[in-house]
Protein backbone atom coordinates (compact mmCIF):
# COMPACT_ATOMS: atom_id res chain seq x y z
CA UNK A 1 0.00 0.00 0.00
CA UNK A 2 1.42 3.34 -1.04
CA UNK A 3 -0.62 5.88 0.93
CA UNK A 4 -4.02 6.75 2.31
CA UNK A 5 -5.93 7.84 -0.78
CA UNK A 6 -8.95 9.13 1.11
CA UNK A 7 -10.99 8.81 4.28
CA UNK A 8 -14.73 8.33 3.73
CA UNK A 9 -17.00 9.93 6.31
CA UNK A 10 -20.73 9.13 6.45
CA UNK A 11 -22.90 12.21 7.05
CA UNK A 12 -26.64 12.76 7.39
CA UNK A 13 -26.74 16.26 5.90
CA UNK A 14 -24.25 17.09 3.14
CA UNK A 15 -24.93 20.83 3.21
CA UNK A 16 -24.27 21.07 6.94
CA UNK A 17 -21.24 18.75 6.76
CA UNK A 18 -19.57 20.64 3.90
CA UNK A 19 -20.00 23.86 5.87
CA UNK A 20 -18.35 22.30 8.94
CA UNK A 21 -15.45 20.79 6.96
CA UNK A 22 -14.93 24.02 5.01
CA UNK A 23 -14.61 25.87 8.33
CA UNK A 24 -12.33 23.18 9.76
CA UNK A 25 -9.97 23.03 6.77
CA UNK A 26 -10.19 26.68 5.75
CA UNK A 27 -11.34 26.05 2.18
CA UNK A 28 -14.29 24.67 0.23
CA UNK A 29 -14.66 21.20 -1.23
CA UNK A 30 -13.30 20.85 -4.77
CA UNK A 31 -15.80 18.38 -6.16
CA UNK A 32 -19.22 16.84 -5.65
CA UNK A 33 -20.47 13.71 -7.33
CA UNK A 34 -23.46 11.41 -7.21
CA UNK A 35 -22.74 7.68 -7.38
CA UNK A 36 -26.13 6.26 -8.28
CA UNK A 37 -24.94 2.64 -8.14
CA UNK A 38 -24.06 3.11 -4.44
CA UNK A 39 -26.95 5.42 -3.55
CA UNK A 40 -24.73 8.29 -2.36
CA UNK A 41 -23.82 11.90 -2.94
CA UNK A 42 -20.19 12.74 -2.26
CA UNK A 43 -18.11 15.85 -1.65
CA UNK A 44 -14.30 15.83 -1.71
CA UNK A 45 -11.80 17.96 0.16
CA UNK A 46 -8.02 17.79 -0.23
CA UNK A 47 -5.97 17.33 2.90
CA UNK A 48 -2.26 17.27 2.09
CA UNK A 49 -1.62 14.34 -0.25
CA UNK A 50 -4.87 12.66 0.79
CA UNK A 51 -8.56 13.47 0.50
CA UNK A 52 -11.61 13.49 2.71
CA UNK A 53 -14.79 12.16 1.10
CA UNK A 54 -18.12 13.03 2.68
CA UNK A 55 -20.85 10.49 1.87
CA UNK A 56 -24.59 11.24 2.13
CA UNK A 57 -27.19 8.56 1.39
CA UNK A 58 -29.66 9.18 -1.43
CA UNK A 59 -31.70 6.12 -0.50
CA UNK A 60 -32.69 4.45 2.76
CA UNK A 61 -31.42 1.20 1.20
CA UNK A 62 -27.88 2.45 0.55
CA UNK A 63 -24.91 1.17 2.53
CA UNK A 64 -24.36 4.67 3.94
CA UNK A 65 -27.95 4.96 5.22
CA UNK A 66 -27.63 1.54 6.88
CA UNK A 67 -24.24 2.47 8.35
CA UNK A 68 -25.59 5.70 9.87
CA UNK A 69 -28.68 3.91 11.23
CA UNK A 70 -26.46 1.33 12.94
CA UNK A 71 -23.40 3.36 13.98
CA UNK A 72 -24.21 7.04 13.46
CA UNK A 73 -22.23 9.56 11.47
CA UNK A 74 -18.48 9.10 11.27
CA UNK A 75 -15.61 7.35 9.55
CA UNK A 76 -17.02 4.81 7.11
CA UNK A 77 -13.85 3.71 5.35
CA UNK A 78 -10.19 4.37 4.71
CA UNK A 79 -9.12 3.89 1.10
CA UNK A 80 -5.50 3.06 0.31
CA UNK A 81 -3.72 3.66 -2.98
CA UNK A 82 -2.23 0.41 -4.29
CA UNK A 83 -0.31 -0.61 -7.40
CA UNK A 84 -2.45 -3.68 -8.21
CA UNK A 85 -5.86 -3.83 -6.55
CA UNK A 86 -6.63 -7.44 -7.53
CA UNK A 87 -3.31 -8.61 -6.14
CA UNK A 88 -3.91 -6.60 -2.94
CA UNK A 89 -7.43 -8.06 -2.50
CA UNK A 90 -6.00 -11.55 -2.85
CA UNK A 91 -3.24 -10.80 -0.32
CA UNK A 92 -5.72 -9.40 2.21
CA UNK A 93 -8.02 -12.42 1.85
CA UNK A 94 -5.04 -14.71 2.53
CA UNK A 95 -4.25 -12.61 5.63
CA UNK A 96 -7.77 -13.28 6.90
CA UNK A 97 -9.40 -9.92 6.17
CA UNK A 98 -13.06 -9.87 5.18
CA UNK A 99 -13.30 -8.46 1.67
CA UNK A 100 -16.71 -6.96 0.97
CA UNK A 101 -16.26 -6.75 -2.81
CA UNK A 102 -13.84 -9.39 -4.13
CA UNK A 103 -14.22 -7.87 -7.60
CA UNK A 104 -13.24 -4.17 -7.58
CA UNK A 105 -15.89 -1.68 -8.67
CA UNK A 106 -15.70 1.94 -9.73
CA UNK A 107 -16.87 4.46 -7.12
CA UNK A 108 -16.67 8.20 -6.64
CA UNK A 109 -13.73 10.13 -8.07
CA UNK A 110 -13.23 7.26 -10.54
CA UNK A 111 -11.67 5.13 -7.78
Amino acid sequence: MRKIEHIGIAVKDMQAATKIYSSLLGYAHYKTEQVASEGVNTAFFTCGDSKIELLEATSNESAIAKFIAKKGEGVHHIAFAVDDIKKEVSRLEKEGFEVLNPEPKIGADNK
